[in-house]
């Protein structure tokens, strides 16, 4: 199990270990400004090895916010390991998780966003896209780098395996593969698609992005908005919508 740091857009990196037992990679992402950002925890026992690549980059001690999609292990397992870490840092999720999760879970109070709320980190402005149950919880929600353009799509487009950082591939049919595993195990429905999915993948893909930070497998460079569309499509075939 090795962890690796990649940079896959001005001051935005890629952390990222693969785990064999599950034949899975678990992203995580640093945005490096004024008052860094770390988006993902991992879980508490992917701590220590995510921890000292932070560290590679920054003072682990000065990030200012730590933000996460939804409330599962992988998203957000280590919250508490990382608020003893940063003394100052503050949890970025939706007011629903906030409302719903966080007052019970954090060591700290988090701050819930409003949709189209925005972060500024310094140089970089992100801004919040409340995306209930895509691509999975009612607490869902995206940050969108308004300044690279970089979206932090969590489970969007997971693909399974040992990837490398970056691709301009299919990640489409990737993910396709990766869902289409599931079927017929108890993971089956890993991603709904309803017609609020539907809606949400649209207006993801109006931002226009164009870097698809995903938690699971490659990030994807190139026509961001055409790869959702495409998902999209994808999705309404595969699955019973």
């Amino acid at each position: 199990m090795a962890t690796t740091v990649d940079e896959i857009a001005p001051d935005i990196f890629r952390i990222s270990t693969y785990v064999t037992a599950r034949d899975l990679g678990f992203a995580q992402f640093l945005v490096r400004d004024e008052s860094s950002l770390l988006y993902h925890t991992g879980m508490r026992w992917l701590f220590a090895d995510v921890h000292a690549a932070v560290a590679r980059l920054i003072d682990p001690a000065t990030l200012r916010w730590i933000g996460f999609s939804h409330f599962e292990v992988d998203e957000c397992g280590a919250l508490n390991e990382w608020l003893t870490a940063a003394p100052a840092a503050v949890p970025v999720c939706s007011e629903t998780c906030r409302l719903v999760d966080m007052g019970d879970y954090a060591a700290r109070p988090a701050r819930g966003l409003a949709d189209h709320e925005t972060v500024a980190t310094g140089r970089h402005r992100l801004r919040f896209h409340q995306t209930p149950h895509l691509p999975h919880g009612w607490e869902a929600g995206h940050l969108f780098d308004e300044t690279t353009r970089t979206l932090l799509c969590s489970d969007i487009l997971h693909q399974g395996g040992d990837r490398p950082a970056l691709t301009d591939g299919d990640v489409v049919a990737d993910a396709l593969r990766a869902l289409a595993g599931y079927e017929g195990t108890p993971l089956r429905g890993y991603v709904p698609f309803t017609s609020r999915t539907d809606r949400y993948l649209r207006e993801l893909a109006s931002l226009e992005p164009t870097t698809l930070a995903t938690m699971h497998g490659s990030t994807y460079v190139g026509d961001g908005a055409a790869a959702l569309l495409s998902y999209r499509d994808a999705l309404d075939e595969l699955l019973d919508g």
